[in-house]
Protein backbone atom coordinates (compact mmCIF):
# COMPACT_ATOMS: atom_id res chain seq x y z
CA UNK A 1 0.00 0.00 0.00
CA UNK A 2 1.79 3.44 -0.94
CA UNK A 3 1.73 6.91 0.84
CA UNK A 4 -0.92 7.58 -1.15
CA UNK A 5 -3.73 5.25 -0.95
CA UNK A 6 -3.25 5.59 3.17
CA UNK A 7 -3.47 9.42 3.05
CA UNK A 8 -6.29 8.30 1.08
CA UNK A 9 -7.91 6.04 3.49
CA UNK A 10 -7.22 7.90 6.41
CA UNK A 11 -9.10 11.12 4.89
CA UNK A 12 -12.12 9.29 4.07
CA UNK A 13 -12.53 7.67 7.33
CA UNK A 14 -12.75 11.53 8.65
CA UNK A 15 -16.26 11.09 7.31
CA UNK A 16 -17.33 8.83 9.92
CA UNK A 17 -15.19 9.98 12.98
CA UNK A 18 -16.11 13.22 14.63
CA UNK A 19 -12.80 15.75 15.15
CA UNK A 20 -12.58 15.03 18.73
CA UNK A 21 -9.03 16.97 18.72
CA UNK A 22 -10.80 20.38 18.09
CA UNK A 23 -13.56 19.55 20.48
CA UNK A 24 -11.33 19.16 23.28
CA UNK A 25 -9.09 21.83 22.73
CA UNK A 26 -12.53 24.24 22.87
CA UNK A 27 -13.26 22.17 26.03
CA UNK A 28 -9.94 23.20 27.49
CA UNK A 29 -9.93 26.77 26.28
CA UNK A 30 -13.34 27.09 28.17
CA UNK A 31 -11.97 25.85 31.15
CA UNK A 32 -9.23 28.13 31.40
CA UNK A 33 -11.61 30.87 30.91
CA UNK A 34 -13.46 29.37 33.99
CA UNK A 35 -10.16 29.71 35.64
CA UNK A 36 -9.93 33.13 35.18
CA UNK A 37 -13.51 33.58 35.98
CA UNK A 38 -13.62 32.11 39.25
CA UNK A 39 -10.18 33.93 40.00
CA UNK A 40 -11.50 37.08 39.37
CA UNK A 41 -14.82 37.44 41.04
CA UNK A 42 -13.89 35.95 44.13
CA UNK A 43 -11.66 38.19 44.83
CA UNK A 44 -12.93 40.89 47.35
CA UNK A 45 -11.14 44.18 47.67
CA UNK A 46 -13.39 46.78 48.81
CA UNK A 47 -16.16 48.22 46.34
CA UNK A 48 -13.35 47.72 43.28
CA UNK A 49 -15.27 45.38 41.71
CA UNK A 50 -18.99 46.57 42.52
CA UNK A 51 -19.26 48.43 39.03
CA UNK A 52 -21.10 48.40 35.50
CA UNK A 53 -17.78 47.07 33.91
CA UNK A 54 -17.47 43.58 36.12
CA UNK A 55 -21.76 43.44 34.84
CA UNK A 56 -20.84 43.48 31.02
CA UNK A 57 -17.64 41.00 32.30
CA UNK A 58 -19.99 38.77 33.45
CA UNK A 59 -22.69 38.96 30.70
CA UNK A 60 -19.66 38.76 28.15
CA UNK A 61 -18.34 35.64 30.05
CA UNK A 62 -21.76 33.84 29.67
CA UNK A 63 -21.72 34.64 25.52
CA UNK A 64 -18.01 33.49 25.40
CA UNK A 65 -19.11 30.51 27.13
CA UNK A 66 -22.12 29.52 25.08
CA UNK A 67 -20.03 30.44 21.71
CA UNK A 68 -16.98 27.86 22.69
CA UNK A 69 -19.36 25.37 23.82
CA UNK A 70 -21.03 25.47 20.54
CA UNK A 71 -18.20 25.88 18.28
CA UNK A 72 -17.14 22.60 19.68
CA UNK A 73 -19.92 21.07 18.34
CA UNK A 74 -19.65 22.47 15.48
CA UNK A 75 -15.71 21.42 14.68
CA UNK A 76 -16.60 18.12 15.69
CA UNK A 77 -18.45 18.12 12.35
CA UNK A 78 -15.50 19.79 10.71
CA UNK A 79 -17.56 22.73 9.68
CA UNK A 80 -15.09 25.06 8.74
CA UNK A 81 -17.15 28.29 9.94
CA UNK A 82 -16.82 27.64 13.56
CA UNK A 83 -13.15 27.90 12.84
CA UNK A 84 -13.75 31.48 12.17
CA UNK A 85 -15.77 31.61 15.45
CA UNK A 86 -13.10 30.33 17.39
CA UNK A 87 -10.31 33.27 15.45
CA UNK A 88 -12.88 35.94 16.86
CA UNK A 89 -12.94 34.50 20.43
CA UNK A 90 -9.66 33.75 20.84
CA UNK A 91 -8.84 37.27 19.35
CA UNK A 92 -11.18 38.77 22.42
CA UNK A 93 -9.79 36.55 24.79
CA UNK A 94 -6.55 38.56 24.45
CA UNK A 95 -8.25 41.40 24.43
CA UNK A 96 -9.71 40.88 27.52
CA UNK A 97 -6.21 41.35 29.23
CA UNK A 98 -6.22 45.13 28.89
CA UNK A 99 -9.71 45.53 29.95
CA UNK A 100 -10.38 43.94 34.16
CA UNK A 101 -6.34 42.40 34.87
CA UNK A 102 -4.67 45.23 33.75
CA UNK A 103 -6.55 48.00 35.13
CA UNK A 104 -7.15 46.14 38.56
CA UNK A 105 -3.48 45.63 38.78
CA UNK A 106 -2.72 49.34 38.28
CA UNK A 107 -5.13 50.30 40.76
CA UNK A 108 -5.60 50.97 44.97
CA UNK A 109 -8.73 50.92 46.45
CA UNK A 110 -9.66 51.96 50.12
CA UNK A 111 -10.18 49.51 52.52
CA UNK A 112 -11.03 50.38 56.55
CA UNK A 113 -9.27 53.44 55.01
CA UNK A 114 -5.88 52.00 54.23
CA UNK A 115 -4.73 52.05 50.38
CA UNK A 116 -4.41 48.14 49.12
CA UNK A 117 -3.43 47.19 45.44
CA UNK A 118 -6.39 45.56 43.75
CA UNK A 119 -4.94 42.79 42.05
CA UNK A 120 -1.78 41.80 43.19
CA UNK A 121 1.20 40.23 41.01
CA UNK A 122 0.79 37.04 41.53
CA UNK A 123 -2.93 37.03 40.89
CA UNK A 124 -2.46 39.51 38.09
CA UNK A 125 0.10 36.80 36.06
CA UNK A 126 -2.11 34.09 37.03
CA UNK A 127 -5.32 35.76 35.32
CA UNK A 128 -3.30 36.77 32.29
CA UNK A 129 -1.79 33.33 31.87
CA UNK A 130 -5.20 31.50 32.25
CA UNK A 131 -6.52 34.19 29.17
CA UNK A 132 -3.85 33.27 27.24
CA UNK A 133 -3.83 29.91 27.67
CA UNK A 134 -7.79 29.90 26.74
CA UNK A 135 -6.81 32.11 23.45
CA UNK A 136 -4.50 29.69 22.55
CA UNK A 137 -6.22 26.82 23.18
CA UNK A 138 -9.03 28.29 20.95
CA UNK A 139 -6.42 29.47 18.15
CA UNK A 140 -5.16 25.86 18.04
CA UNK A 141 -8.39 24.14 17.32
CA UNK A 142 -9.69 26.61 14.92
CA UNK A 143 -6.56 26.12 12.54
CA UNK A 144 -6.88 22.07 13.18
CA UNK A 145 -10.57 22.44 11.96
CA UNK A 146 -9.42 24.41 9.19
CA UNK A 147 -7.05 22.12 8.02
CA UNK A 148 -8.91 19.04 8.57
CA UNK A 149 -12.25 20.43 7.16
CA UNK A 150 -10.62 21.50 3.75
CA UNK A 151 -8.64 18.44 3.76
CA UNK A 152 -11.84 16.28 3.88
CA UNK A 153 -13.80 19.01 1.51
CA UNK A 154 -10.60 17.99 -0.87
CA UNK A 155 -11.39 14.41 -0.75
CA UNK A 156 -14.87 14.55 -0.82
CA UNK A 157 -14.65 16.64 -3.90
CA UNK A 158 -11.82 13.76 -5.36
CA UNK A 159 -14.30 11.37 -4.61
CA UNK A 160 -17.27 12.80 -6.45
CA UNK A 161 -19.28 13.46 -3.18
CA UNK A 162 -19.76 17.02 -1.91
CA UNK A 163 -19.94 18.00 1.91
Amino acid sequence: MTTQDERSIARDRMRFIKNSQSARLCYLGILFDVLYFVNIYKSDVGTYYYNVKIGASIVYNLVFLLAAFLASEGVKNYKKEFSYILFVISALQIVRIFIIPMQAHNATTLVNEVAVSVMNNGQFYRVVIYLVLSAVALLAAAIINLQKSNAIAEHLKSIGETA
